[in-house]
């Protein structure tokens, strides 16, 4: 029998947590340094960098929906204790994620140019874009291998590495970045393209280091991870049945966020300059809350692969209960002390001055988000992602007229823009929860 007390969330929530503080300094390196390339240069970039790396996550979404799909089908083998067909979810998975990335990266180089310049008003932003998305795609063959050993470790609950392997990333992203946007350590100056280049090689050093520790470190014969293997179609389509609703509904959940950068940055440099940073700060918050719906998704699945439904709704309480413990000290500091908090990622007085009353609405939305994301991903971790699907798409379509209303048609202050992230929260947490409470989830068979 499976029990979840809370130091049991927590080891493996907390290296989740970790791993994710750790990629999360990588966006926060790349704003800080581009913020301090100085003047409109900084805006310029900053801009730059914003639409380019969300439209890279926009894409990277795709590949790690479908990881999702494969992590919650891995945890109900672990919990079912069929562990030898753990491996060829993995294999196929990392088969057909390979395959993928080479697609989107063809995409990308080829028509991801005449997407944008359809998008983008700034002649100087859609250059700067280009630039930094020419080397960045790149990492796309690296984070769609890598993602699928993070899927397996969390699967399987034993999330300690990915601690690790992020240190190890954001370490080569920190100096990289240093070196190859300002020309130090005799690399060249490559400014935003250079912010591009490290983020790229960060994740090949990640995807090494998952291939050489799982090799010497990890009973991989016991779940039948590294077998010869060729593509299987018939596994292929048992375990898309489950990633094509994530697939789609994660690259359409960040595809929205990246027109909501589209349409601030029709509002002026300025604000899709406050936009970044304030959406660099919300990164912090969002991996917390992100960190505990990974694991309900997790355990929710190994508890129902055990046959122990029952115990899910006081479980999920608990996951909730912990994550408040740590957002709303944090929370407290964003509201009490703003300018310090937006001081770490540029040094100008008046960039500071407009993105303090974007910054206060956007934490004050997390008191609603927080509970919203894990009762979300608890509905995915039951295996009825076709439900988490639809209820992520009812979100979506709500907040996008949302958008398009405050944002395009209003022409709102950019603190108005940020209203939007209530919006979301409310329906998401309504709707997850209704699912929870009035659904027959708990006889779900994958």
């Amino acid at each position: 029998m499976i029990t979840y007390t809370n130091r049991n969330i927590w080891h493996v929530a907390f290296p989740i947590l970790l791993s994710l503080l750790m990629e999360h300094l990588i966006g926060l390196t790349d704003t800080a340094f581009l913020g301090r390339l100085g003047g409109h240069n900084g805006e310029i970039a900053l801009g730059a960098s914003s639409l380019g790396g969300v439209y890279y996550i926009a894409v990277f979404m795709l590949g790690f929906g479908f990881s999702v799909g494969a992590q919650i089908l891995m945890a109900r083998r672990n919990g079912e204790e069929r562990y030898r067909e753990i491996g060829p979810v993995f294999q196929q998975s990392a088969l057909f994620l390979l395959f993928l990335a080479t697609v989107v990266f063809a995409f990308s180089k080829f028509f991801a140019p005449q997407i944008l310049d359809r998008l983008i008003s700034s002649t100087e932003i859609y250059q700067a874009t280009l630039e930094y998305l020419n080397w960045r795609i790149y990492g796309f063959f690296f984070i769609f291998l890598a993602v699928i050993f993070r899927a397996y470790y969390v699967a399987i609950t034993r999330t300690k590495i990915l601690t690790i392997n992020s240190i190890v990333m954001v370490l080569s992203n920190v100096v990289l970045n240093y070196g190859l946007i300002f020309g130090r350590f005799g690399l060249p100056t490559m400014g935003i393209a250079g912010a591009a280049v490290a983020s790229a090689v960060a994740e090949l050093v990640s995807l090494l280091f998952f291939i050489v520790y799982t090799s010497k470190k990890i009973d991989w014969r016991k779940y039948g991870l590294f077998r010869r293997t060729r593509l299987n179609i018939k596994e292929l389509g048992h375990i898309l049945r489950l990633s094509s609703w994530t697939m789609v509904q994660q690259f359409v959940a960040v595809g929205t966020w990246f027109l909501f950068f589209v349409a601030v940055e029709h509002l002026g440099e300025q604000p899709l300059a406050v936009t970044t940073i304030v959406r660099s700060v919300s990164s912090l918050l969002f991996i917390i809350a992100s960190s505990f719906a990974t694991t309900s998704s997790s355990l929710v699945s190994n508890m129902m692969g055990a046959e122990q439904s029952r115990d899910v709704m006081s479980t999920v309480w608990r996951i909730i209960r912990m994550c408040y413990m740590l957002i709303v000290p944090l929370l407290a500091v964003i509201l009490l002390f703003p300018r310090q908090v937006l001081r770490i990622y540029t040094d100008n007085p008046a960039l500071i001055a407009a993105s303090v009353p974007a910054l206060l609405v956007m934490a004050s939305a997390y008191l609603i988000q927080t509970s919203a994301f894990i009762w979300f991903n608890t509905v995915s971790g039951t295996g009825n992602t076709r439900a988490a699907f639809t209820l992520e798409m009812t979100a979506i379509a709500t907040y996008a007229l949302y958008v398009y209303f405050v944002v395009i048609h209003l022409r709102a202050d950019v603190a108005w823009c940020w209203t939007t992230e209530h919006l979301y929260g409310v329906v998401v947490f309504a709707l997850a929860y209704l699912y929870m409470r009035k659904a027959d989830w708990q006889s779900k068979k994958i």
